[in-house]
């Protein structure tokens, strides 16, 4: 193993897991209306989901980058996905703490299957098997070490951001300010879906 090569993967996975994307983005919305407790299970589906993720991803990347349709299809489903979840955000009525409905709560299933249309998720995990794939040897093995890696930074960036969220709501205390709050982060989901449609 090169660790100038190390040294490289974790630069490339420190801000891609940091910066704001889908994940990021949901945790510090449903953190800001459920709290950090709340928003665990959602976390630890999206852990899952991009471990799963990863690993089909190691295992069929020549066929994945041959078939540039694959990424197309995601990249509409994933944005229609994030901006109904956005939407829903932003017409929540703020309810006082502990009032929300449990029906209202993203779990460990929304985490999972986010995944499989984020366009984010996909292209992140591409360019680490493509990359750094034989990093630790040849075989699944090095790949599986590949997201033992990203999952020790990826799980703390979306807690970051659902504490976030949570310091964001404690600042918005009023009801109106807290409408506000849910349409801010709810439109930045919008927003965001907007921005993964257009070309880079």
């Amino acid at each position: 193993m090169e660790t100038t090569a190390l040294i490289a993967l974790l630069v490339f996975i420190v801000p891609m897991c940091f910066t704001p994307g889908p994940n990021n983005m949901l945790c510090a919305a449903h953190g800001a209306q459920h709290g950090f407790r709340s928003t665990v299970p959602l976390t630890l589906g999206m852990l899952t989901g991009w471990t799963v993720l990863g690993t089909i991803v190691g295992g069929a990347i020549v066929m994945i980058e041959a078939n540039q349709f694959i990424f197309t299809g995601l990249t509409y489903i994933g944005a229609a996905y994030i901006a109904y979840l956005g939407v829903s955000i932003a017409r929540t009525q703020p309810k006082p703490h502990g009032e929300a409905d449990e029906t209202e709560r993203l779990g460990f299933q929304t985490g999972v299957l986010l995944q499989f249309v984020n366009g984010k998720a996909w292209i992140h995990f591409l360019a680490i098997m493509a990359t750094w794939g034989d990093l630790f040897g040849p075989g699944l093995l090095s790949k599986l070490a590949l997201l033992t890696i990203n999952g020790f930074v990826g799980y703390p960036a979306v807690l970051v951001w659902a504490a976030f969220g949570v310091g964001l709501r404690k600042a918005f205390t009023s009801q109106e300010n807290a409408k506000r709050l849910n349409v801010g982060l709810g439109g930045s989901l919008v927003v965001l879906a907007v921005w993964i449609l257009l070309p880079h």
